[in-house]
């Protein structure tokens, strides 16, 4: 008796969802029709002009993944991204802890003085970096007053400025994943592993490291991702011979009206960023992703 009086108010509360779930489809149809129209519908004629224009088939796939001086790039794109990615991690991980151990006040405004640089216009951070690293800048000029090298050093026009400036431009978006994940970690686990005997490097490498990788992979991925469609700072401080893909689709697309080859190169982007978070949902699992 009791069980069929359980199953008829599961079958009312079910009855009384429907129209609530109904209206929460009806609700729901706006952000659809926001993601097919400015989502769906570019990338489809992205991917049909890149196998259409200017003859069917795969032909721009082809010479972009062949073709030598375009070889280059795309090595170019993935070096430079990887570089910056890893000296990102390496320059933020520490920044991102002393944000975690300083007093709040301090904390506070360190917090601050990243917002600001983010904040900056990024093509004068990049063209700050243009005037830092020429051949007659501060830097060069540093170097040789301190006996390092009696000549200057080509900072610019090269992958080596690339990685500098977009280095620079990107540790934030390192720096405020890990802070986050890292204050989310409960101190006393620490001190039970230092009070258990472990040494300080014991304590990060098997503690602090384990807890902290959803971090390191949200903001390697967040760094990855956009250092690999990055435009102006390469633009500025690389030169002919430090082209990377995002640069190579606007001299396509704008100077050469190659619309088939351009959204062949955005598309292999496109693939690549959705496999690299394929990849980071499944590594962090779904529930984690924010």
């Amino acid at each position: 008796m009791q069980q069929e009086a359980t199953a008829g108010l599961r079958a009312a509360a079910a009855r009384m969802n429907r129209p609530a779930r109904r209206s929460e489809g009806r609700y729901a149809l706006p952000a659809f029709f926001f993601l097919f129209f400015l989502f769906v519908v570019p990338l489809s004629s992205l991917l049909l002009r890149s196998v259409t224009d200017p003859v069917p088939g795969l032909g721009n796939y082809a010479q972009l993944l062949t073709d030598q001086t375009y070889g280059k790039v795309l090595f170019n794109t993935f070096a430079v991204a990887g570089i910056v990615t890893i000296v990102s991690l390496a320059l933020g991980y520490p920044v991102a802890w002393l944000l975690v151990l300083l007093p709040s006040r301090v904390a506070r405004w360190l917090f601050a003085i990243l917002l600001l640089s983010m904040w900056t216009n990024l093509v004068a951070r990049t063209y700050a970096w243009l005037v830092l690293l020429q051949r007659t800048g501060v830097i060069n000029r540093a170097l040789m007053s301190l006996g390092l090298t009696d000549h200057p050093i080509p900072l610019v026009n090269n992958l080596i400025g690339v990685t500098i400036g977009m280095t620079y431009i990107m540790l934030p978006f390192v720096i405020f994943p890990l802070q986050t994940r890292l204050a989310a970690i409960d101190p006393a686990i620490m001190q039970v592993a230092a009070i258990s005997g472990a040494r300080p490097t014991q304590v990060f490498f098997r503690v602090l490291l384990p807890l902290s990788l959803p971090g390191i992979y949200a903001g390697g991925l967040m760094v990855f991702v956009m250092a690999l469609g990055y435009y102006v700072t390469p633009a500025m401080l690389g030169g002919t011979s430090g082209m990377m893909l995002a640069e190579l689709i606007g001299v396509q697309v704008q100077s050469l009206l190659n619309w088939g080859l351009g959204s062949a190169a955005a598309f292999i982007l496109l693939s690549v960023t959705l496999a690299l978070y394929a990849l980071y949902v499944r590594s962090v699992g779904f529930g984690q992703v924010r």
